[in-house]
């Protein structure tokens, strides 16, 4: 189920359908940047989520958390229906810049086998998250804090900067940024990845042998077409 609730009800949808355990592991290690470019540069969550760590690379399906700005309760709800290998991805209502999560509700995502937390909002306790091994991508680092009295939903449809993601779907995420690829096509974007992979090797190849970029990729005709001229 990912159906939006209807006439505003707030929902916790226990059980989704996730892509593959092999097409997201292989997703993950492709990496952002390669998946990003072999699917038709789709499914990017935009330069503000920033990870808190560096030299991280994860894949997983998507829980998915709306909740109000400034509070977390919906985050507490969230983790009794994670399963290991997720990625829990949380937005709000509005924009929020307050710490609406931190070291202990990454500790009940690690006992779930949660492999991150992507957060459009802010996250707290930012050193613990590090030293756990807990990885997070999100926009803010703040320690102002939240309350836990508002509803929302958990395991429907949410927009992050014009993406929708649905729960199921694989998110990526590294040092270059966040990328959400639908389930269904996760098989699919495995592969165009993994072309694209063989490609770059094979030009990597020849561009360490010595061989321009500019005569490789035919670019040095395309300037000429442009009307650039070459003097000495």
């Amino acid at each position: 189920m990912s159906s939006e609730p209807a006439h505003g009800r707030h929902v916790v949808v226990r059980t989704i359908k996730r892509a593959e355990a092999a097409d997201i592991a292989g997703l993950g290690d492709a990496g952002t940047a390669t998946v990003h470019e072999a699917i038709g540069r789709r499914g990017y969550l935009g330069p503000e989520l920033r990870p808190i760590q560096q030299g991280v690379k994860v894949a997983g399906s998507a829980v998915t958390v709306r909740s109000h700005p400034g509070d977390n309760i919906m985050i507490h709800a969230a983790v009794e229906v994670c399963q290991p290998g997720d990625m829990l991805v949380v937005t709000s209502t509005a924009p929020s810049t307050h710490g609406m999560f931190g070291d202990l509700l990454a500790s009940s995502l690690m006992a779930r086998g949660v492999v991150g937390l992507v957060m459009n909002a802010g996250v707290r306790d930012t050193t613990d998250l590090r030293a756990m091994g807990f990885w997070v991508w999100t926009r803010h680092v703040s320690c102002e804090g939240t309350v836990k009295a508002s509803p929302g939903s958990v395991n429907v449809p949410i927009g992050i900067n014009g993406v929708i993601i649905e729960p199921g779907d694989v998110i990526c995420a590294d040092d270059d940024g966040v990328l959400a690829v639908p389930r269904a096509e996760a098989g699919w974007a495995l592969e165009k990845s993994n072309a694209r992979l063989a490609d770059e090797e094979a030009a990597r190849a020849r561009l360490s042998a010595g061989e321009l970029g500019l005569d490789m990729y035919g670019l040095r005709q395309k300037l000429i077409d442009m009307g650039v001229e070459w003097r000495d």
